[in-house]
């Protein structure tokens, strides 16, 4: 049986533009992203919403930015919110007081880079900047792999960070796998949201008036995405409003999957229950007699299903399916044969199955 049909838009998040840390503008930021084939950019530039007040939350041309906040105290508890009206006034809060803060606000958010541990090889990143407080409650997910600092705190050395610069795919195999079991331990209390996060600066310097990069936009957004499903595709009438909600619909509701796109374009990736009703990522119900858990990847890969952070099943194709015998949370990995070795395609959120 087909999946539920919904549509896949491709979503790059957590990004800095020249209101921040950023070296591009917003107009910038929007044309990398229709290069790159995405749908849609959600702006997170520092302590700031100055993208709204200009005017530049908005379809340019067939990319919608979106624009957010990164909530940014010195040094921990950084935090991706959306919905804000005003920017987060946050001194003085400790972590559960900025969740606290942006839901009173009418906002929600996702914790950014919350596993940072540091470098023991580069001064710049030397400290790192993580979420101190995991058990923290009322937030709705957090960056289970947060691409640039997952990545540059994994360095080893000046030749290993030359190869990330010149091939982030090949230097990459996927998060860290105590990233996932944190994660899986908190979804086994409630709901927790994972996204990725691109974290994209595009590093370089601006140069009479243009910039010298490392990694410009454009290649940051063919990495690591969030595709985010929706229940019927944006209307093509130019209506942001409308459409932003639906994407901040999907987000909090778990509708959505991390996929690194640089190893093969995954629009398309399925997962789903089939019982009593058919229930879509994110989703949590009561576990009823009969239920089949589904996967389907748009070409052939391995994929693992996960049960309360423990594989139990696995097939090599294009589809998966299991028969549920007992509750529990319940997600899919797939990976790719990327250059001699197996590479984290695609994570799935889990569907929540409770006992009765």
């Amino acid at each position: 049986m087909a999946a539920p049909p919904l549509y896949d838009a491709a979503c790059v998040i957590h990004v800095h533009s020249r209101h921040s840390d950023g070296t591009g503008t917003v107009a910038e930021i929007a044309a990398a992203g229709a290069r790159a084939g995405v749908d849609a950019i959600l702006l997170t530039d520092h302590d700031t919403l100055a993208a709204r007040r200009a005017g530049e939350e908005r379809w340019h041309g067939p990319t919608l930015v979106c624009v957010g906040e990164e909530v940014s105290p010195k040094g921990a508890n950084h935090y991706l919110a959306f919905g804000l009206d005003e920017p987060l006034v946050h001194a003085g809060l400790d972590a559960q007081g900025i969740v606290d803060a942006v839901a009173a606000a009418g906002g929600f958010g996702f914790l950014a880079h919350p596993f940072s541990r540091g470098s023991e090889h580069f001064a710049r990143a030397r400290g790192g900047i993580p979420w101190r407080d995991l058990d923290a409650t009322g937030y709705t997910g957090l960056e289970v792999w947060s691409f640039l600092t997952d990545s540059v705190e994994a360095l080893t050395g000046r030749r290993h960070a030359l190869r990330f610069v010149a091939d982030p795919a090949r230097a990459v195999a996927g998060p860290p796998a105590d990233n996932l079991a944190t994660w899986d331990r908190l979804t086994r209390a409630r709901p927790v949201v994972a996204i990725g996060g691109a974290d994209a600066h595009q590093i370089g310097r601006r140069v009479a008036g243009r910039v010298v990069r490392l990694m410009g936009y454009a290649r940051s957004f063919s990495l690591l995405r969030t595709h985010v499903l929706l229940e019927r595709p944006f209307d093509g009438d130019g209506d942001a409003d409308a459409d932003r909600a639906r994407i901040y619909a999907a987000l909090r509701a778990g509708r959505c999957y991390v996929a690194l796109d640089a190893l093969a374009p995954a629009r398309g990736f399925a997962f789903w229950a089939e019982g009593a009703a058919s229930l879509p990522m994110g989703a949590e119900a009561v576990l009823t007699p009969g239920t089949v858990l589904r996967a389907s990847a748009p070409r052939p890969a391995r994929l693992v299903l996960v049960r309360d952070g423990e594989a139990i099943a696995s097939a090599d194709g294009t589809g998966l399916e299991h028969p549920v015998e007992r509750p529990g949370v319940y997600r899919v990995e797939v990976a790719l044969p990327f250059r001699g070795h197996d590479r984290t395609w695609i994570l799935s959120n889990p569907i929540y199955l409770r006992p009765s």
